[in-house]
């Protein structure tokens, strides 16, 4: 046992996706299949970002941001989750488990305050261009990626005490195929009163209050749209944002169904599913969506493509 806790339990069993071998085989290679995607599609648009100069700017400053979180959400939660579809037991120590879940925590409330602060920045695009430059300067974003990572760990940090705190003893398998927040917390043989009270706020705080942001922001974008004259002006300005409504309708639409369902309606089985969308299927998705959606993206991938392959 670590001294300085109150747990008895040294390791932890994970109970994965599904009990049944003939599954075991098909979901590796499903979800090894996405890993792949996962990873080269982030660090794909992390690299066109970085080295197209007419991408140099708030909105993909913020995308590349994204991307960061989405790669690190998904290899903090799959290789693992890869090796134990081959495992006989799906064994996961206790220090490992801990880590894991502040990790994971870290990079999910990141994405939430990320997606907040993208659609800010498509309203003040949208809603006050003459200021945009000004408004969202080098200065400012900055200080919002800082904000966000500030908050994420503050949030992560909290989580992981409280948890660190909480006396396990005898029962230690956990249902899931990942060291989450709601299924640790079926473990405990001591009270976790404590912890459910700051799941709850920290909770609303990251779904509600990025949810705000962002409808807000979309309410005044729809209402500054709506009055331009051009059929054309409008289709353009719709399109910056369609591939940021997608990303944001699959992400809080699975962590709202997953964190703000009371304990008594809600299925762990149920919340495996969504949480498979905002852990593995939402990083997988985010640079389809950009770049499939995005004219800017497109052109910069041709460019970079044929300076690589053609000079």
């Amino acid at each position: 046992m670590v001294k300085g806790n109150l747990s008895e339990v040294t390791e932890f069993i994970l109970a994965g996706l599904t009990d049944k071998p003939e599954l075991q085989l098909p979901l590796f290679l499903l979800f090894l299949g996405i890993y792949v995607v996962t990873v080269v599609g982030n660090l794909g648009m992390i690299t066109l970002i970085l080295f197209s100069s007419q991408l140099y700017t708030p909105m993909y400053f913020f995308l590349s941001s994204l991307s960061f979180i989405d790669l690190c959400q998904s290899t903090v939660i799959i290789p693992k989750m890869l090796v134990n579809f081959s495992a006989v037991k799906n064994i996961i120590s206790y220090p490992e488990c801990m880590t894991q879940l502040y990790i994971f925590i870290t990079f999910a409330i990141a994405e939430c305050h990320m997606l907040a602060v993208m659609a800010y920045d498509r309203y003040v695009a949208i809603c006050n261009p003459l200021l945009y430059n000004v408004v969202m300067s080098y200065q400012v974003c900055s200080w919002m990626i800082f904000g966000v990572y500030t908050i994420a760990l503050i949030g992560a940090t909290t989580h992981t005490i409280c948890m660190l705190k909480v006396h396990f003893c005898k029962a230690n398998v956990i249902n899931h195929y990942f060291c989450d927040l709601f299924p640790l917390l079926e473990l405990p043989c001591s009270d976790t009163f404590i912890n459910e009270v700051v799941v709850l706020c920290f909770s609303v705080f990251n779904i509600f209050i990025p949810t705000l942001t962002i409808l807000s922001s979309y309410i005044f974008i729809i209402a500054s749209i709506l009055r331009i004259k051009s059929t054309e002006g409008r289709a353009k300005a719709f399109s910056t944002c369609s591939s940021h409504i997608s990303a944001v309708a699959i992400f809080f639409g699975s962590l709202a169904f997953m964190y703000l369902q009371p304990s008594s309606v809600s299925s762990m089985d149920q919340g495996k599913v969504s949480s498979v969308f905002y852990t593995i299927i939402v990083p997988m998705l985010n640079p389809l969506i950009y770049s499939l959606r995005n004219k800017d993206v497109k052109v910069a991938l041709n460019k970079f493509l044929e300076r690589k392959f053609f000079l």
